[in-house]
């Protein structure tokens, strides 16, 4: 029997704190382009930089079809290779994991996924924890509003 398996997709708004998180039984390019539609969704009139490794999902017709179809309204920065500590989302999912899943045994995927939903609603309500997690607690209040 196969281990049945949720994958997390992420990203957070370095200016806000606020996440944006997607669970899916596989990630792949279709999963990573349903994040950037979902990003696209809930930010409709901003431009939206995204700043990400270079992992081979980040690279495809689907990804880049999204991209297009955000007419100009979708940037991706490619980091350097081997550099999580650039990526914010990469000390989210730290985070996340030393205070969900480490030493955790959960009942089943469904009470993982309880508690992950749980742990992001907590940290969207008040976003200076999320602040603070990421390294963003030094940017001034007024540059933190997007129109």
């Amino acid at each position: 029997m196969q281990p049945i398996r949720q994958y997390g997709l992420g990203a957070v708004n370095w200016y806000t704190g606020q996440t944006l998180v997607i669970t899916r039984k596989h990630k792949r390019r279709r999963e990573v382009a349903e994040l950037l539609e979902a990003l696209l969704e809930r930010h409709r009139h901003e431009r939206i930089y995204v700043a990400w490794d270079n992992a081979s999902t980040h690279q495809d017709e689907e990804i880049e079809a999204v991209v297009r179809g955000a007419a100009g309204r979708l940037v991706l920065l490619n980091l350097p290779t081997y550099s999580p500590w650039l990526n914010p989302i990469e000390m989210v999912w730290r985070h996340f994991r030393r205070e969900v899943s480490h030493c955790e045994l959960f009942s089943s995927v469904e009470a993982l996924l309880e508690a992950t939903k749980d742990f992001f609603d907590r940290y969207n309500r008040t976003t200076d924890g999320m602040l603070s997690i990421i390294g963003a607690t030094h940017i001034p209040q007024k540059l933190c509003t997007c129109t």
